[in-house]
């Protein structure tokens, strides 16, 4: 008994649990090729003059690692998935070598370039322009802090100049749909907004999953600051995390289980919480978002009750789901 205790602590010690070989769906956490259900155009149903600093959306972490093991995978389904899925942050990391930007996960080649990711949200605003993106833009894997220029020139072969949103003020939600709007992390004239102008709160750092418990304090200490802090100023919360013995898969399959607990308690307050950006998120897990911040301008007319009704059906799946 003894022993098999210190087996149960080493595996939990070293994250093993999320090297699961076959996939999870759960309404909080989904690593499988697709979604479960998609709403691509949710920001139809904001007003236009809604500052974009007080809209609550979902974004991911790394959104285009879905390569490189599980080390380096944070994703699994693809942009255009992600897009449709309601995503509208995208956390986008690029490898600088001689005027390229290739797709980067640390050392882990993601299989593409910045190109392809421009391409793909050109494509998701033509089909759907009431709606707007947010993408950080961040050197990865390479040294060179100067990447404006190769930005500059991707943006004018893959997407429009005029379809950026060119200043550092935060727009209105009216202002930006049909946009991109750069959240430069990054040196250079002005793209679009600074990553930095953002409250953001990134612990990032899991050593094992024995910190897991400081990783979720970190999340709900912003969380709970997001609706009495800065109105004009956007707030970002990431809930992803990972160390050498805690993947990002173990991370998330715990943290957004905690995060689904948190919102589900919170829905009837109808507060900002800015983005939230997640490894792994399920679809319930996005549309829960969606909906907490349309519940404050759209509870009577916003079917919102598309949430509500899975929710009931699927709580037993969380509250008996085996977690460690």
């Amino acid at each position: 008994m003894k022993r098999d205790n210190m087996f149960l602590e080493v595996i939990l010690l070293l994250g093993v649990t999320g090297l699961s070989s076959s996939a999870i769906q759960r309404p909080d956490y989904d690593d499988t090729p697709h979604p479960e259900f998609l709403n691509p155009s949710w920001m139809s149903y904001l007003p236009d003059d809604q500052p974009l600093s007080e809209v609550t959306m979902p974004g991911t972490h790394n959104t285009m690692a879905l390569f490189g093991g599980v080390y380096a995978e944070c994703q699994t389904w693809s942009l255009a998935s992600q897009l449709r899925a309601g995503v509208r942050f995208l956390d986008v990391r690029v490898r600088h070598v001689n005027g390229n930007l290739t797709l980067h996960h640390g050392v882990s080649y993601q299989r593409a370039h910045f190109g392809h990711v421009l391409e793909g949200v050109v494509e998701f605003l033509t089909e759907f322009p009431t709606e707007t993106v947010l993408m950080r833009v961040k050197e990865e894997f390479s040294e060179t802090n100067d990447i404006y220029g190769a930005v500059v020139d991707y943006i004018h072969r893959y997407a429009h100049w005029d379809l950026l949103w060119h200043s550092r003020l935060v727009p209105t939600v009216g202002e930006v749909r049909g946009k991109i709007i750069i959240m430069q992390d990054f040196s250079g004239p002005d793209l679009g907004m600074r990553y930095w102008s953002m409250d953001i709160a990134d612990r990032w750092k899991v050593p094992t999953l024995l910190h897991v418990k400081e990783k979720w304090q970190s999340i709900y200490d912003h969380l709970e600051a997001a609706p009495g802090g800065n109105l004009a100023q956007i707030f970002l919360t990431y809930s992803s995390g990972a160390g050498l013995f805690a993947f990002p898969r173990a991370v998330a399959q715990r943290v957004n289980l905690l995060l689904y607990e948190y919102l589900q308690s919170k829905t009837v307050q109808n507060q900002r919480l800015g983005i939230i950006c997640m490894d792994f998120p399920a679809a319930p897990m996005i549309q829960m978002i969606i909906d907490f911040q349309l519940i404050k301008e759209f509870s009577t007319v916003h079917p919102v009750a598309s949430l509500k009704n899975t929710t009931e059906s699927i709580r037993h799946k969380i509250n008996t789901k085996n977690i460690a």
